[in-house]
C-alpha cells in the first residue's frame, strides 16, 4: 500500500516479515524506542515519553518553531504540562502572553452570557515551544528538523522511516503527530468523505480600542446565503499579547463536505464585511498584521484505531479533538497524560499490535454525542426552518447552564460533554422552550438524533462504569499480568475520558 506525501514522497507499508534484510546502503542510521512524526504538537508527547526513559527522536519537515499568533487556551488545560512534568509552573507564567476577564459567549438580537477563565490566556508559541524544544534536546532527544519522510517500512519487529536526505531511522513505535491532513491517515481513511468541516478565517489587527475580555462564541442572528449553501456565521475575539489594542477576530462556519459548500475566498470576503460591524470599528482604522485561515475536517468514527502494528496516530491525526472545536493545542494537553503513560506502557511491554495501541485510541461517547451540536450548528439547504433558529437554539441552551451554573456551564465551555450535566441541560431546555422541539428534528434529522441517542445511552454507562465500577476493579489490576494490566488500564481511562469525568471543575485554577 502507498500514497504520496505533499513533497510527492512515497509512503510503503509492510506489515509483514521482518526487518533483518534491509540493507541502508552506507547511509547514516539511528536507532530509537519512538520516533514522531510532526513536531509542532508531537514535541509534547516526544518530551514526555523522553521524560519516562525512552529513546525518542522527532521528525519535522519545517523547523521546530512556534508562530507568531498567540495560542488561547485556559490555565486548567496549560497546567497539564505541569502535572506530565514537562513544563515548570514558573515556565507557565514566561509563556503567557496577555490574560483577560470576563468571557463573552453572545447571541445577536438575544442577549450576552459572561463567565471568567476560559480560553482567557494568550500563550506565546515562539516561547513554549522554545522551552519545550530546548528540554528535549537537553534530556538526549534528536531532532530532524528540515527533513521530510521519504518512506515508511513496517516490519513484525520494527519501523524503518527513510528521510527526504537520505538518513535512515529505525523505532519500535511510530507516533503520527502530523495533524488533520497527516499523509498516513490519508491512507487510512483512503479518501473517505468528511462527515464535517469546520472552515475558519480571521486576522489579528491592531487600532482596537484598548480591550480586556474575549468574544468565546458571538452567533449572528440569521443564516446566509452564501454560492449554493446556507452558512450560520459564528465569531471568537481575543485580546492579543502583541499590544493593548490588538486583537485577534476569528469568523467561522460548520458546512457539509460537497462541492456547494463556500470557499475560504468567500468567507474572507464576507469577513472583511462584517467584522467591523461585529467589532464596533471602521475597517480603515486598523492596521492588519496576519491573516488567519483554515480548514479542519471531522469524521464520525473519531478516534481513528490504529490501522498497522507499530503506528499511533495522535493528536488531530486521530481525531480525538471535538467535532464543535478547532482541535489542536488544547485537546493535546487534556489527553497527554493518558496518552504518554499508554504509549510507555506500550513500549515498555511490547504491546504494539494493532490490537493494544487500538486501546489507546478507544470509543468515546462523549466525544461521539458532541456531533449533534455540530450538527445543530450547521445550516442546511433545504431545511425550512427560520433563519434566526440556530441562534435561539445556542442561546436557550446557554441560558439553560448559566441557570444550572457552573458545574454545567464550564466543562461545556472546555469541550467536555458530560452525562449529568447533559441531562439537566436538555430537560431544562425542553421545559422551557418545547417550542423549539420540532425545529430541532428538521434542523438535524431522525437518523442522526437516533444515532445520537445511543451515545448518549453510552455516555451514562460509562459514567456508570466510571464511577462505581472502576473503584472496585482498580486495586486488582496490579494483580494481573503485564498485558492483562495494560488493557485493563486503558478500559479505565477509556471509561473516565469517555465519560468526560477527567475534567474535575473543583480543580479549575483561577487567576
Amino acid at each position: 500500500m502507498c500514497l504520496m506525501t505533499e513533497n510527492n514522497a512515497q509512503v510503503v507499508f509492510r506489515a509483514s516479515g521482518a526487518s533483518n534484510d534491509y540493507d541502508p546502503k552506507n547511509k547514516a542510521s539511528f536507532t530509537f524506542d519512538v520516533i514522531v512524526c510532526g513536531g509542532t504538537l508531537g514535541i509534547f508527547i516526544a518530551t514526555a515519553l523522553l521524560s519516562k526513559g525512552l529513546r525518542v527522536g522527532i521528525v519535522e519537515k519545517n523547523q521546530i518553531k512556534g508562530r507568531e499568533q498567540d495560542w488561547n487556551i485556559s490555565r486548567k488545560e496549560l497546567l497539564e504540562l505541569v502535572d506530565v512534568g514537562i513544563l515548570s509552573e514558573d515556565e507557565i507564567e514566561q509563556i503567557i502572553n496577555i490574560k483577560f476577564n470576563p468571557n463573552r459567549c453572545g447571541f445577536e438580537k438575544k442577549g450576552d452570557i459572561w463567565v471568567e477563565d476560559i480560553l482567557n490566556l494568550g500563550v506565546s508559541p515562539v516561547k513554549l515551544l522554545e522551552i519545550m524544544k530546548k528540554r528535549f534536546v537537553t534530556q538526549g532527544g534528536v531532532l530532524f528538523e528540515g527533513k521530510g519522510l521519504s518512506t515508511i517500512n513496517v516490519h513484525d519487529d520494527i519501523v524503518i522511516l527513510q528521510l527526504s536526505d537520505g538518513d535512515v531511522l529505525f523505532s519500535r513505535l511510530l507516533v503520527d503527530a502530523m495533524g488533520n491532513f497527516s499523509p498516513v491517515v490519508k491512507q487510512i481513511r483512503s479518501g473517505q468523505k468528511p462527515d464535517g468541516i469546520c472552515l475558519v478565517v480571521g486576522s489579528c489587527s491592531c487600532g482596537f480600542k484598548e480591550n480586556s475580555s474575549s468574544d468565546i462564541i458571538y452567533s449572528n442572528a440569521s443564516v446566509k446565503r452564501v454560492r449554493d449553501s446556507n452558512v450560520q456565521y459564528f465569531w471568537e475575539a481575543f485580546p492579543a499579547g502583541s499590544g493593548l489594542t490588538d486583537r485577534t477576530t476569528y469568523m467561522f462556519t460548520y458546512v457539509d463536505a460537497q462541492p456547494s459548500c463556500p470557499k475560504l475566498e468567500d468567507l474572507l470576503e464576507d469577513y472583511w464585511d462584517l467584522m467591523p460591524n461585529y467589532q464596533g470599528v471602521p475597517l480603515d482604522q486598523l492596521e492588519v498584521q496576519r491573516v488567519i485561515f483554515g480548514i479542519f475536517p471531522t469524521y464520525r468514527d473519531s478516534p481513528l484505531p490504529s490501522a498497522f502494528d507499530r503506528v499511533i496516530q495522535v493528536g488531530d491525526a486521530s481525531g480525538i479533538q471535538s467535532p464543535v472545536s478547532f482541535g489542536g493545542f488544547g485537546s493535546m494537553t487534556r489527553h497527554l497524560n493518558r496518552l504518554s503513560n499508554g504509549i510507555f506502557e506500550a513500549v515498555s511491554g511490547n504491546f504494539l499490535d494493532v490490537y493494544s495501541l487500538s486501546l489507546l485510541n478507544p470509543y468515546l461517547p462523549n466525544l461521539s454525542a458532541s456531533w449533534l451540536f455540530q450538527r445543530a450548528m450547521s445550516a442546511k439547504p433545504n431545511v425550512a426552518i427560520s433563519s434566526a433558529f440556530i441562534n435561539d437554539l445556542l442561546y436557550a441552551n446557554f441560558l439553560a447552564m448559566q441557570k444550572l451554573g457552573d458545574p454545567v456551564l464550564r466543562p461545556f465551555l472546555q469541550d467536555v460533554i458530560q452525562f449529568w450535566p447533559l441531562v439537566k441541560t436538555l430537560g431544562l431546555v425542553m421545559l422551557s422552550q418545547p417550542r423549539l422541539l420540532p425545529s430541532i428534528f428538521k434542523q438535524v434529522g431522525i437518523a442522526v438524533i437516533l444515532d445520537w441517542s445511543g451515545h448518549f445511552v453510552m455516555l451514562g454507562w460509562y459514567t456508570f462504569l466510571s464511577s462505581y465500577l472502576d473503584p472496585i476493579i482498580r486495586p486488582w489490576i496490579k494483580l494481573l499480568p503485564l498485558k492483562r494490566k495494560f488493557e485493563w488500564n486503558r478500559n479505565l481511562e477509556a471509561w473516565k475520558y469517555g465519560a468526560g469525568l477527567d475534567y474535575n471543575i473543583s480543580h479549575n485554577p483561577r487567576n
